[in-house]
């Protein structure tokens, strides 16, 4: 989990070497504020991006997601969209 390591086919060089290295079943970056749930066939890999759910920044719609890491499954992914940021 790193706040700014990008997104399949747009990973940060530093992060994606990493990856690359040792590839983890599941990789939670930020920064964008935009959610993203994908899936990397190279790297064999979940790729999340929750969102944002802070009440300042450019985003209008604060989310989140919620999911259960069961042995080496993700699974019951759920988007959650919080109050509207005011």
């Amino acid at each position: 989990m790193v706040h700014i390591g990008g997104y399949p086919g747009r990973y940060v060089p530093a992060i994606k070497k990493e990856l690359v290295a040792d590839p983890p079943q599941l990789f939670i970056t930020g920064h964008s504020h935009i959610l993203k749930v994908i899936y990397d066939d190279k790297l064999k890999c979940l790729h999340m991006n929750p969102g944002a759910a802070g009440k300042q920044g450019w985003h209008k719609v604060r989310t989140l997601i919620r999911f259960v890491i069961d042995g080496r499954d993700m699974k019951q992914c759920e988007v959650i969209e919080l109050t509207p940021r005011h």
